[in-house]
């Protein structure tokens, strides 16, 4: 599972017109199902950015995670991070989890974040969103979470 994590100051996502979420300081987590995900890899990224710690403390050194800052988390389903652009100049996608897989693990990565203790807003799966941020920093971020090899 892989996502694109970026400190913000507040982030916003509107579909069809309608502020469907909106946060706060906190980040934004632009987030992909690959083909092979399971929950497993869903709960181990919610985990790993619940914990992670970029967020400054009183010495201005990157210390601090979301719970440390009581911040939220705009999670936003984005399988163009499936993107293989190796070859031409089209970006293919098959390494994407079909959209019913997708659907399921962006669903249990965003509950297993709010679990953790994180406030969680969410954009809408497969819709067409317009998502406005204030990156902090900027503070940008690739994780990623493989399935086990066979």
């Amino acid at each position: 599972m892989r996502a694109l994590i970026q400190r913000v100051t507040r982030a916003s996502v509107t579909v069809d017109g309608e502020v469907i979420g909106s946060i706060g300081p906190g980040v934004l987590a632009l987030v992909c199902a690959m083909r092979g995900d399971s929950e497993t890899e869903a709960e181990k990224l919610a985990a790993k950015l619940s914990k992670l710690r970029i967020f400054e403390d009183d010495a201005g050194k990157m210390n601090r995670s979301l719970p440390d800052i009581g911040g939220a988390a705009l999670v936003v389903s984005q399988f163009t991070l499936a993107a293989d652009t190796s070859r031409g100049n089209r970006p293919g996608f098959s390494e994407a989890a079909d959209p019913e897989t997708g659907r399921r693990l962006y669903e249990h990565f965003a509950d297993h974040l709010a679990s953790l203790g994180t406030p969680v807003e969410r954009g809408r799966f497969a819709a067409d969103m317009a998502v406005e941020l204030v990156n902090d920093g900027p503070i940008t971020i690739w994780l990623e979470v493989a399935p086990p090899t066979a």
